[in-house]
This record gives structure tokens, sequence and C-alpha cells, in this order.
């Protein structure tokens, strides 16, 4: 199998694209660790690879802090001795509202999940992937990349900007390490994230875009399942890419260049 003896680490595992990726992972030989806040659902993930026969670790960690999520890194390596792909995929929609509305501990909550939550990861794994190369992916979103039409959704659009040119600056810098870095940009998939958004007053912000059912060209409206979105986590994880870094993709069904 193409990942086999390596490790493969993923943040935000436990539920949507984070656990379809693991599935994944598992299913192509990886050792999987997938991290969360939720280590109930993380089981459920572990129980689900080892009953096809894979390897898997389950730690509970808050991305946005730093010693949660450094030991959780450590303890990644202290258990099977290496780390070759990253997938920082955890993150929030957080709290959508009109600028006047948003209050800065809203700001700051997702600012500090979604990229500094990044960072750290990053930060915190790079030394291990530098021992033998590696790969990185980062969940971005058509939000704040192609799509502004979005009112309300500034601080998670500004994050998810960020995590695009995080991703640049460090595709340079770690490349001669052998270390590529790539950002996947999901649009509307069929996970629970839109359940966990809290909108305030959105309908009373001037040039509030409604877009009518069946924006998605490609499917006749249907969203993407976070098993298509994992394929693309492996393929840019995986050898068949080995000369692909510092690169953004989308996948959307063409659902950001009808809405941008």
């Amino acid at each position: 199998m193409q990942f086999a003896d390596r490790v493969a680490l993923i943040t935000g595992a436990g539920s949507g694209i984070g656990r379809a990726s693991a599935l994944q992972f598992a299913r192509a030989g990886a050792r999987v660790v997938m991290i969360g806040r939720t280590k109930e659902k993380l089981d459920r993930v572990v129980g689900e690879i080892q009953a096809m026969g894979g390897e898997a670790l389950a730690l509970s960690a808050d991305v946005s802090q730093p010693d949660q999520i450094r030991q959780a890194i450590e303890q990644t390596v202290a258990t099977w001795n290496r780390l070759d792909i990253v997938f920082a995929h955890a993150g929030i929609n957080g709290v959508w509202a009109p600028l006047e509305e948003l209050e800065p501990q809203d700001w700051n909550k997702t600012i500090g999940i979604n990229l500094t939550g990044t960072f750290l990861t990053v930060k915190y794994a790079v030394p291990y992937l530098k021992r033998q190369g590696g790969a990185i992916v980062i969940t971005s979103s058509v939000n704040g990349t192609r799509v502004f039409s979005n009112i309300g959704a500034t601080a998670y659009a500004s994050t998810k900007a960020a995590q695009i040119a995080f991703a640049k600056m460090i595709a340079l810098e770690l490349a001669e390490c052998r270390v590529r870095v790539n950002v996947i940009c999901p649009g509307a998939i069929t996970t629970d994230i839109g359940e966990r958004t809290e909108q305030r007053d959105l309908e009373a912000v001037s040039g509030h875009v409604e877009f009518p059912q069946g924006r998605i060209p490609l499917t006749d409206g249907q969203p993407g399942t976070p098993e298509q979105v994992a394929q693309l986590v492996l393929f840019l994880a995986s050898d068949a890419a080995g000369h692909i870094t510092g690169t953004e993709v989308w996948v959307d069904g063409a659902e950001s260049l009808l809405q941008g």
C-alpha cells in the first residue's frame, strides 16, 4: 500500500472530512494519529480503523493551545518514532455577524483555532517531518479565497485567506528539507460544520447575497462528500504529488466560480 510504514497525523479528525481522511489513510496502509477536542468521537473512528485491521491512536488536544498540540505531536513520535504526513484540518466557522456586532472574543476564537491552530500544528510537527521529508496539507475554504459574498463571515474568511499565505511561505522555506505544503479549499460538503455556525442579524446587512438552489454546477446543486475531499488529501500527501508544493486546490464542483 502506498502509505505503508508512514505515520499520518490529522487534526479535527472526529467527524466529516477529518474522519473520512483518517479512514482513507488507514486503508492505504498508514498508521493514523487523530487529534481533536472530543475524545469519544475519536475513539469511535479508532474502532472503525482497527476493525479494518489498521493502526490508530486518538489524542485529545485543542490546537489553539500550544502545550496541548505540542504534547500530542511528541506523543505521536514517541509511539511510532516518526511523522510523515500532517493534515491540519481542525477549524470552526465561528460567529458570522455584521462587523459592528462581531465581538473581539468572537474574532479571537476563530483566529485562534483556524489560523493559530494551523501554525502551532505545523510548527511542532516540522522538526519530525524534516527527518525524512514529508507532506503537509492544510484545510482552507472557498470563503476568503474565491468567495467573498458570504456577508458576515469576516473572521472565518480572513483565517482561510491567511492559511494560503502561510502555506506558500512555509512551502518555500521547507522545500530544501523535502517537505511539501499544499492547501485544499472545499466548498459545500456534507458535514455538520454549518450546524455549529452562530449567525447574528445577517438579514440586516446591506448587500447580503442569496443564491438559489442548484448553485453547484457540476452536481446540479448537490454538495460534495467528505470522501471526495479525503481523496484529494491522500493525493496531495502521496508520492504521486511529489512535485507539487505551495499550491491551493479548490474542491467545490465549480461552486466558487459561480458564487464568487
